[in-house]
């Protein structure tokens, strides 16, 4: 599926994979569309987007979130879709319920079926992110939609209705999930503690899978589960299966963490481009 050279040196682009990610901007370049489209762009795959909202951020946080009006975002997607063959779409941050259900329109509209959905309903600390209708909302007809969702351990609990502390409430939790219409789901460990703190539990109705990586000691974690959840819609453009696609984007993300960048007066981002950081090392 990757381009190549011809013997002239022109660009084959034919059979270039096709991802879309429909989220926000981050000014920062840590998370949101910008570490979408680097991880797109790693995987070798081109990175289209959808922008939902416009924050002023860093690594320090957020002082301003803008929402673009739902015509904006209908007509973004739109013209993406009637020019390009978009092979996986990943959703991150939707802002409100007006966008959340107008996303939801439109992956009907076009019969998206690669659709990785990551709720970004609660921050990984625990800080709500979205109103109560619009989670609500989220719930019912995004999730549905989702080939993958990843929530974390605080949006699992919401979406599943339970506390989460155990490693058997995270298989409760994805198997209650998948539930919803999912055709998989990957509850993030990264809000765990202890033991749990790198375990993601997947379920897609056939097979529970306790996935594990190597714990990264940093704080320097910022846009992970953007990461992610974009790295999978990658492998999945690329033709992966929904499972080896998970465990490809964790492999990634796991030494993205082992080349984090320690820049601005806070929590730094990942490092998306670390094949550059290792050839200089």
């Amino acid at each position: 599926m990757v381009s190549i050279m011809d013997y002239q040196g022109k660009y084959q682009s034919e059979n270039v994979a096709i991802a879309m990610t429909i989220a926000g901007s981050d000014s920062g370049g840590g998370a949101g569309i910008q570490a979408d489209l680097r991880t797109f762009a790693f995987h070798c795959v081109h990175g289209t987007s959808v922008l939902t909202c416009i924050t002023a951020q860093n690594t320090q946080g957020v002082t301003r979130v803008d929402a673009m009006s739902v015509e904006s975002v209908a007509a973004q997607f739109e013209a993406v879709m009637v020019d390009m063959r978009v092979s996986a779409i990943k959703t991150g941050m939707l802002l409100n319920q007006e966008i959340i259900r107008a996303t939801a329109k439109k992956l009907v509209a076009f019969g998206c079926g690669n659709v990785v959905v990551d709720p970004v309903m609660v921050s990984r600390v625990g800080a709500k992110l979205l109103d109560d209708d619009a989670i609500k909302t989220m719930g019912d007809v995004l999730i549905p939609l989702a080939a993958i969702a990843t929530p974390n351990r605080y949006e699992a609990e919401i979406l599943a209705d339970m506390e989460i502390q155990t490693l058997g409430d995270m298989q409760t939790a994805a198997q209650k999930i998948y539930k919803l219409g999912a055709r998989s789901v990957l509850v993030k460990g990264g809000g765990m503690t202890g033991d749990l703190k790198a375990v993601d539990v997947w379920f897609d109705g056939d097979r529970l899978e306790i996935l594990q990586t190597e714990v990264i000691e940093t704080i320097h974690t910022h846009g992970t589960g953007c990461t992610l959840s974009a790295a999978i819609a990658a492998n999945l453009a690329l033709g992966k299966s929904k499972l080896q696609s998970v465990q490809d984007a964790k492999d990634y993300v796991t030494t993205a963490l082992k080349y984090a960048l320690a820049i601005g007066k806070g929590q730094g981002p990942v490092g998306h481009f670390f094949p550059l950081l290792q050839s200089k090392s």
